[in-house]
């Protein structure tokens, strides 16, 4: 699972960047669902892995937290949000 949210929040990163070009803005809408699904998997990797091997996912989570952050930050900032 820690594997998994790793590389779903890499990219959602790399997914995140794209999605900063002025005209791409409206990819944010299925990005913030997609690093939600991804927070998901690397919470439930937390839980479920050993106390020494929690890095991953712990990466994951916080990889896919910014991601949502600044994806609804970007979306208020460009008037997708009211």
């Amino acid at each position: 699972m820690g594997l998994i949210s790793l590389l779903w929040g890499i990219v959602a990163m790399i997914w995140m960047v794209l999605a900063l070009i002025p005209l791409l803005g409206w990819g944010n809408w299925f990005l913030i669902p997609f690093a939600a699904v991804g927070a998901i998997i690397a919470a439930i990797g937390v839980l479920f892995t050993s106390a020494g091997n929690r890095g991953r996912a712990k990466t994951g989570l916080v990889l896919n937290g910014i991601v949502i952050v600044v994806a609804i930050g970007r979306l208020m900032l460009g008037g997708g949000i009211v």
